[in-house]
């Protein structure tokens, strides 16, 4: 498959769907009453799926890179909120595996093409 656009990209489609179960999870109970935390998850769980398109859009594999360096860093932070998320008792174990698990494999995926791009 050849990649013609953002939305062609696999780390973009799923980044996006980690945002929308973010912001699917903080709607719900005391997380949607917490608006400082909730804020922040939401801001940056939407960078990732932004800074793939917009590093894309630039159409240099050197800038694309820097934008991938700093998607990685925001599933970062996302993984830290989820973290403080958990032990506040905003998101049940299971949740909380599951959308790690999704926030790692946003940061795999990531990797791979940042990888890819730095041996090309």
């Amino acid at each position: 498959m050849s990649i013609k656009k953002f939305e062609d990209i696999l780390a973009w489609q799923k980044a996006k769907e980690l945002a929308k179960h973010i912001y699917e999870l903080t709607n719900e109970g005391d997380f949607a009453k917490d608006y400082a935390l909730k804020n922040q998850i939401r801001r940056a769980a939407l960078s990732p799926m932004s800074n793939i398109a917009e590093g894309y859009a630039r159409q240099t594999d050197k800038e694309f890179v820097q934008f991938l360096y700093i998607a990685l860093g925001s599933i970062a932070e996302v993984q830290s909120q989820l973290h403080l998320s958990h032990e506040l008792g905003y998101l049940p174990g299971d949740e909380f595996d599951r959308v790690l698990e999704q926030s790692r494999e946003v940061a795999r995926l990531v990797n791979g093409l940042l990888q890819y791009l730095k041996r090309k």
